[in-house]
């Protein structure tokens, strides 16, 4: 009998052990796919008809909300709704043309095109300006915009802030020749008391051909300096070069900021006033705050345009973030670049080689909405992702964007995490939102593209930093990457 005891005994420890075991390892299969997939409500990928920010006000002393133009959150959209299935269309139109911009700014025709585009002397009209006509669009879509006050007494504006842009300027009255339709009334610079042109013979004149690529012409009546920028779809902005005082908050102004005083500005801007730079040349804002800011600024995109990001200048408080160094690059362009080594999908290294990203170099830009990569980097990933999909209806690609699915009759989605691996051991995880480009639930789009080539730049888009803090610590030549930034 008490044999029977003990090996009734025995069996249940075995038993007791066998449910341990299993249910350890369950939880430990359980623990691994969650490390590989995302469980996103489909619901949640699409912005909500209302504006759902949770900021009151900026959280950090020189702090600005960052807002979607295209959202319920934008005061561009004179009916407060997010813009229709067509005009997403055109926002990947536009960012096909600001690819090509990029890639032949950055190619050896680019110092020839530059040259045929200098301007020489500029009369006060404007009217021998050597810049194209306007060909109707903006290049790039310049999602995001922030509103700084300029002048004395201030007036807010609504500018889109581009890393891959180093001048500043707005549209400014009496627009000697044109001036496109924004939302709030152009500022005029006579109403202002710290307004002041900049003269043709002062240094801060000549450095406009570094940041625009255009020699800056003179009005020989007033000996003032213009500027002229224009696009890769031949928009574009000229005017005076000047100094005016510029109002981050209440509290944080910066004096003598130059920016662009546009007087013949044309192409479809949708509303804004014009631009914020934040690229690397010397008259871009990251330079010209540097003492005030440290040549530090970080940014929050919301997860969708019914939401509210930030735009901060200075040193972030974010002990979660995780730094890697930014590449310089022997052309000396302003743009912020990424020492990419690797991606995964699902948890799974792509089996690529790093070379594929160094050939042609890598750069992060805020104004590039879809990321771009190597033609055979973009082929591995996007069959790797498509085992991951494989549960889900396909649906038609759109426009650039390939590999769509029907989630119509999803309510919860699994998506394999896709992550990329910079130098210095960095790992950036993309959220849900930065991995899927919405139509409509019917229509849910794998949110890369590929190049025309494995030696084109590959670019980091503003899809893929939805909800990541990225840090610009551009004196310190790094460039640092935080989850949940936006909160």
């Amino acid at each position: 009998m008490a044999f029977q005891r003990s090996q009734f005994f025995l069996v249940s420890i075995a038993v007791v052990l066998f449910f341990f075991f299993f249910l350890h390892n369950s939880f430990a299969i359980e623990t691994t796919w969650e490390e590989k997939h995302h469980l996103v409500q489909t619901s949640s990928l699409l912005p909500s008809s209302s504006c759902s920010s949770s900021i009151e006000g900026p959280k950090r002393k020189a702090s600005l909300d960052v807002i979607h133009k295209h959202g319920p959150c934008s005061q561009l959209n004179s009916n407060g709704k997010a813009n229709s299935v067509e005009t997403l269309s055109d926002i990947l139109n536009h960012d096909k043309e600001r690819i090509n911009y990029i890639h032949s700014k950055l190619s050896s025709s680019s110092s020839s095109s530059n040259n045929n585009n200098k301007m020489k002397e500029i009369e006060l009209d404007f009217s021998s300006a050597n810049l194209p006509a306007k060909s109707g669009d903006l290049i790039g879509s310049g999602n995001y915009y922030v509103v700084l006050g300029l002048g004395t007494p201030k007036k807010d504006l609504s500018l889109a802030f581009d890393t891959g842009s180093d001048l500043t300027w707005t549209q400014c009255q009496p627009c000697a020749v044109s001036c496109y339709n924004q939302t709030e009334e152009i500022f005029d610079p006579s109403k202002s008391t710290t307004y002041s042109n900049i003269t043709c013979t002062s240094p801060d004149c000549t450095q406009l051909l570094s940041a625009t690529g255009i020699k800056p012409g003179c009005s020989k009546s007033t000996q003032s300096c213009i500027y002229g920028i224009q696009y890769g779809d031949r928009s574009f902005s000229v005017g005076y070069f000047s100094h005016e005082q510029l109002t981050i908050t209440p509290t944080d102004t910066v004096d003598n900021f130059l920016f662009g005083c546009g007087q013949d500005n044309e192409g479809l801007f949708n509303g804004i006033a014009g631009l914020l730079g934040l690229g690397r040349d010397p008259i871009s804002f990251v330079q010209q705050t540097s003492q005030k800011y440290d040549k530090t600024f970080s940014y929050c995109l919301p997860s969708t345009s019914s939401e509210v990001g930030h735009l901060t200048f200075g040193t972030t408080d974010n002990n979660h973030v995780s730094y890697t160094q930014s590449p310089t690059h022997s052309n000396g362009n302003s743009f912020y670049y990424l020492d990419i080594v690797g991606i995964s999908v699902g948890g799974t290294q792509l089996p690529i080689s790093s070379s594929l990203f160094s050939s042609g170099g890598a750069i992060i830009d805020s104004g590039t909405v879809i990321t771009r990569l190597p033609p055979t980097v973009y082929a591995s990933l996007r069959d790797s992702f498509k085992e991951g999909m494989s549960k889900y209806p396909n649906a038609s690609a759109f426009s650039i964007l390939d590999t769509c699915y029907d989630l119509s009759g999803t309510e919860v989605v699994s998506i394999p995490k896709v992550n990329f691996l910079l130098g210095g051991g960095v790992t950036v995880e993309l959220v849900g939102s930065g991995i899927l480009y919405v139509v409509s639930l019917k229509q849910v789009c794998l949110a890369f593209a590929a190049n025309g080539a494995d030696s084109d730049l590959t670019i980091f888009g503003n899809v893929q930093q939805r909800t990541i803090e990225v840090v610009y610590d551009v004196g310190g030549g790094r460039i640092g990457f935080g989850s949940n930034g936006c909160e």
